[in-house]
Parts: structure tokens; C-alpha cells; sequence
């Protein structure tokens, strides 16, 4: 019984991302949302309450599989602060996926400029990754690996950030790169690995001290 009830909720779930990541927040109803999901409203209401309720579990459910997983490369003694950040980049980068509903999601609601109680909800839950990151970094300024001067936050601005310039600027940075980011074969055998190994010297080059 408890898994029929996960999976109908999952069900729901993906079906409400691909709806928000088409039409947006706004113009998308739980209605439309049960319609498509050929689930009655009063299970939508149950599982979720309202549409901003299930807005954020869409948000929750993408974000905490990560946050489980750079939590762990984090609790992991048998490595230092830098190997941590290294496989958390790996990590990281592996979740790029151009023009998956969740990207497009991210852009429409979270980059364009949104503002409001909404907004603050799914950036607190993005920050819980973020948390993480910042973790990773005190621990190899305390531990004497990285420079006590460290800009922590601005080294994790840039890490999402050559992510997000990529994902939500595609027709520019495909000018950049001078190939298709939308293109699936591309981004896994040839942007994904660059990507990981930018970041990688770019960062052992700032922090370490030599």
C-alpha cells in the first residue's frame, strides 16, 4: 500500500514539472495538473495541499537526491576538502541535462527575476545545497588546505554559476563554444568533462596553498 502511494505521488510529481515547465507556475492549475495526471483533485489536494505546495514538492524531490549525495561525499573521513569539492563538481556537473523539464523549470521561475514569498521558499531550499558546498570550503580553510582568505562565497557563485550560464543562455554559449549545447551526444562526452576539469584547476589554483 505504502509504495502504491509513493509511486502515485511520484506520478503526479512528473507531471506536474512537465506542466510547470511548459506553461510556467502561474498559468498552470491543479486542475490541469489532475487531468493529465488521471488523478482526482481531492488526491492532489491530499498529497499536496495547494499548487504552491506541490510547486515546492517538485523543487524538493529534484533537489534532495543531491543534497543526500554531497552530504555524504561531505561526512566522508577518507578524503580531503579538496577531493570532497572534486567529486562534489563531478557530481554537480553530471546533473546538467539541457532542456529537461527541470532546467526549464529552474529557469522560468527561479533566474528570470521572480519575486515573492514563493521565490524565498525555493531559494531557501536551493541554499540547503549550497550549505553544503559552503561546509566542504570552511573545512579546508580549518584544516589549513585552502588559503584563510578563501572568497567562499564567490568560489561557489562560481561554480553554479558557469553551470547556469550554460543551461540558461544555450543560444549564447553555443556561440561561445561554437556547438550546439542542446545537443545530448555533445553535452555527455565532450561539455560535461570539460566543464568538471575548468572548475577543477581553476579552483585547485585559487585555493591551494603551495
Amino acid at each position: 500500500m505504502e509504495k502504491e502511494k509513493t509511486d502515485k505521488k511520484d506520478h503526479i510529481l512528473d507531471v506536474a514539472e512537465r506542466v510547470f515547465a511548459d506553461v510556467g507556475y502561474d498559468a498552470a492549475s491543479t486542475r490541469m495538473i489532475s487531468g493529465e495526471a488521471g488523478v482526482n483533485m481531492a488526491m492532489l489536494n491530499y498529497y499536496f495541499g495547494s499548487k504552491e505546495g506541490l510547486f515546492l514538492a517538485v523543487f524538493e524531490r529534484k533537489i534532495e537526491h543531491f543534497r543526500t549525495l554531497i552530504n555524504n561525499i561531505g561526512n566522508d573521513e577518507s578524503m580531503n576538502a579538496l577531493h570532497k569539492l572534486e567529486k562534489c563538481i563531478d557530481s554537480f556537473i553530471d546533473k546538467v541535462v539541457i532542456n529537461s523539464c527541470f532546467s526549464r523549470l529552474m529557469n522560468r521561475e527561479m533566474w528570470l527575476g521572480r519575486r515573492g514569498e514563493l521565490t524565498d521558499k525555493l531559494s531557501d531550499i536551493i541554499m540547503n545545497n549550497v550549505n553544503e558546498f559552503k561546509r566542504i570550503f570552511e573545512e579546508g580553510i580549518s584544516t589549513g588546505l585552502f588559503h584563510h582568505d578563501t572568497d567562499i562565497e564567490l568560489a561557489i557563485a562560481t561554480i553554479f554559476g558557469t553551470k547556469n550560464y550554460i543551461t540558461n543562455s544555450p543560444h549564447v554559449a553555443s556561440k561561445l563554444l561554437k556547438h550546439d549545447v542542446n545537443d545530448a551526444e555533445y553535452m555527455e562526452n565532450e561539455l560535461k568533462p570539460r566543464i568538471k576539469k575548468y572548475l577543477k584547476q581553476l579552483l585547485n589554483a585559487y585555493l591551494l596553498i603551495k
